[in-house]
């Protein structure tokens, strides 16, 4: 049932109910022009009560008719109840439309719903903001169902500061929790560990807790940053924790069980210090560097503490959840050009990940370090409020509540293809093409939208999207002509080609988003560049950084022109005869790279660890991606293990087995293993013989290729299991060959 509504009027019972007024008031004058009403309860078409006896962390909603009663314990829930009316209106001038009934009771599956939002140097938008920004953005998310913030407190170890920064980070967090307690909003403190006397850091941390004046929760991770032994670890929690409770009698100390990268058996001690009982802790945090795998975790950390989710929605690479986080196979094309830190909306793959940890956890504060992650907040709050909501109908409510008067079922499409412009290589998925094509016919058609950060945020990452696949398109086609010349001797018109390989709408492309970029840093804070608009490095969202990085071989291949021109003439045609078949073998030999390739083709699953596949993305690194890394390096795989099931070999033939590997020379390493249908056919130092000659010519800096021997009776049929593994510091692999020993 569609309800209208014009010259909206409002009623309000009680303190907090008064202050939710003002909010929907509010609201509604910034979509209509029209501020509205207040009026008595008989004549309103919204009342809303604050209930003593009311849900305090939800809401209820009596409906009759058009009329609306929005009924809670205080302000948390009624603006919980604001949310769910603005995010079901559809605006048009003054006319408001209710597009369906929403009476009901509404109570949170989830007891902890909320995002970080660190005032700090390191995230891509939040240190330009003001303490406005940080109440407009703490209603936004409240509106989708968050009821925590988690800040960072500084407490006089000379917090970093940039020139975007208004205040003061330790006086911001006095202000920030003011405001979050205006709202009933929880506040978590991350509050890592350094290297001091407990003295020092109790006399710290007293500080900030008689200062701040909401803290709910506290957070210390036990790595990433951290390195005390556990026990250590646990002892300084529970001591922070009766600190706390000083000044803030309900507050609870939540460590999290991250594992610092130096202690291999910081988990098991983890374990054995909570099944002490420590009545000082009273709950377990685990996200990225965990020390189990949740399950793992659940079964066995006692009972009586419950688990808080702290999910990455933030990143793309180098990460817990890569893009396509069960596969790891975001075409690098992609991921060089956007890095680790862009505008993401995965609101599909983040459904499956929700789906797969939601059942072990009392909810979630999630990973931020911006407004890149926008839509997968929104998304996540919502699933952790109705865990069977449809991916749809909250991005539908995403539409409905920041653009109220677009189409929000187009809105939807539009951010789903954001998603999928993410499948395969970009150069073979025309629907990234189209996607550009409807964020633009929007602004068309709506020309005011762009004036609306998240809009121009979306349009942005289409814009770059289509940039990097028209990009490659046409350097991809001027590769292949350019090979051609390279085979037939003509190097010069080979270098002439690659040299010419972009026209004017790539540059109209290019220009877009430079404009975007400026629109978003004046609109939001948003830093994609980091001269200009103070991003604190280049993979902290700061696309302009690396949009412009190689992700084709045109760079690669023109720079070993001009080495080219330094030789002979003939020995020169040679040796780029040789570059362009750099990775070509004979049809009984096998040619593999982590990049090109991806895990598929190996006929068989890797064996990896509670953290999942690590995947040491290089293509976005400016200082790495320069020219000299051939795309087929892009990917470097890090586990402890490599496995790899082939066939089509010749029967009686030795084969040698050529590795490449990326990493530095350990000479403490001594059982690096390597198998081949279970027969051990190296064991030794971390390399054992290199091929010097590919080193020399074809790898760069930081890359090195190792060959070990296959003999032809370890196959058998034509068929080889290969297993390269190394227990301590683990493999670190971007490409393989099985070529026949000569």
């Amino acid at each position: 049932m569609r309800h209208e509504y014009s010259n909206l009027k409002i009623f309000a019972q009680g303190g907090d109910a008064l202050k939710a007024a003002e909010i929907l008031r509010g609201e509604i004058e910034s979509r209509t022009g029209v501020m509205p009403k207040m009026t008595e309860a008989e004549e309103a078409d919204i009342s809303l009560i604050a209930d003593p006896n009311g849900l305090r962390d939800g809401y209820k909603i009596e409906q009759s008719g058009s009329r609306l009663v929005f009924r809670a314990q205080g302000i948390r829930g009624l603006i919980f109840a604001i949310g769910i009316f603005l995010r079901k209106i559809e605006v048009s001038g003054e006319k408001i439309t209710l597009i369906q009934d929403i009476g009901g009771e509404y109570k949170p599956d989830k007891r902890i719903r909320g995002h970080q939002l660190c005032y700090r140097t390191t995230p891509n938008s939040y240190d330009a903001w003001d303490l406005e920004d940080y109440r407009r953005y703490y209603l936004d998310l409240m509106f989708f169902g968050c009821n925590t913030v988690e800040h960072i407190p500084y407490d006089g170890l000379g917090a970093q500061q940039n020139r975007l920064m208004k205040y003061d980070p330790q006086d911001f967090l006095v202000e920030a929790s003011r405001i979050a307690d205006e709202y009933d909003l929880d506040v978590s403190l991350w509050y890592p560990n350094d290297r001091e006397s407990l003295e020092d850091a109790e006399r710290r941390r007293r500080r900030v807790f008689e200062r701040t004046p909401r803290i709910n929760v506290m957070f210390p991770p036990g790595g990433d940053p951290g390195d005390y032994d556990a026990d250590e670890f646990i002892s300084r929690c529970r001591d922070f924790s009766r600190l706390l409770k000083e000044y803030h009698p309900n507050a609870e100390m939540w460590p999290s069980a991250q594992q610092p990268h130096s202690i291999p058996n910081w988990g098991e001690k983890f374990i054995s210090e909570f099944k002490k009982l420590p009545d000082e802790i009273d709950g377990i945090i685990t996200g990225p560097n965990h020390a189990f795998e949740m399950d793992e975790l659940r079964r066995r950390v006692p009972a009586k503490y419950p688990i808080r989710f702290y999910p990455d929605i933030t990143h793309n690479v180098r990460c817990e959840y890569p893009v396509h986080f069960d596969r790891d196979d975001w075409h690098y094309a992609l991921a060089a050009g956007l890095s680790r830190e862009c505008t993401n909306p995965r609101p599909c793959e983040y459904r499956e990940i929700h789906r797969l940890t939601r059942r072990y956890v009392v909810g979630s504060v999630s990973y931020s370090e911006g407004i890149t992650d926008d839509v997968n907040k929104c998304v996540w709050s919502d699933m952790d409020f109705f865990p069977d909501v449809d991916v749809r109908d909250s991005l539908e409510d995403y539409s409905r509540l920041y653009f109220p008067s677009l189409p929000a079922s187009e809105v939807a499409d539009r951010i789903l293809g954001l998603e999928l412009n993410w499948q395969t290589d970009p150069a073979e998925n025309p629907g990234i093409d189209d996607n550009l094509r409807g964020w633009e016919s929007l602004a068309e058609r709506y020309p005011d939208v762009v004036k609306l950060w998240r809009f121009n945020q979306c349009l942005f990452r289409a814009k770059c999207d289509a940039y990097l696949r028209y990009k490659r398109i046409i350097e991809l086609r001027a590769i292949k002509e350019a090979k051609r010349e390279i085979l037939s001797g003509k190097l010069a018109d080979a270098k002439n080609i690659l040299e010419n390989a972009e026209d004017g709408h790539e540059k109209a492309l290019r220009a877009d988003i430079e404009r975007i970029a400026g629109e978003l840093f004046e609109q939001i804070g948003l830093q994609t560049d980091v001269e200009r608009y103070c991003a604190n490095s280049w993979e902290r969202g700061a696309v302009l950084e690396t949009i412009d990085l190689p992700n084709t071989d045109r760079a690669w291949l023109m720079g070993r022109l001009e080495k080219a021109e330094s030789m002979p003439e003939d020995e020169a045609k040679k040796y780029m005869i040789r570059s362009v078949r750099r990775n070509e073998v004979e049809s009984d030999e096998y040619y593999f790279s982590v990049a090109e390739h991806g895990f598929g083709v190996l006929g068989c699953e890797q064996i990896v660890g509670p953290e999942g596949i690590y995947m040491n993305f290089q293509g976005d690194r400016p200082d790495v991606n320069n020219g000299s890394l051939p795309t087929c390096l892009f990917k470097v795989y890090d586990n402890q293990s490599f496995r790899c099931k082939l066939g089509g070999f010749r029967y009686d033939t030795d084969y040698e087995l050529k590795v490449t590997y990326h990493q530095k020379k350990d000479e403490n390493i001594n059982d690096l293993t390597i198998k081949a249908n279970g027969t051990i056919v190296y064991k030794g130092g971390q390399f054992g013989e290199e091929d010097e000659e590919f080193n020399r010519e074809m790898l760069p800096e930081g890359f090195v290729c190792a060959i070990y021997q296959l003999p032809k009776d370890v196959f058998v049929n034509g068929c080889v299991e290969i297993e390269i593994f190394e227990e301590h510091a683990g493999v670190m692999i971007s490409e393989l060959r099985i070529v026949k020993k000569k």
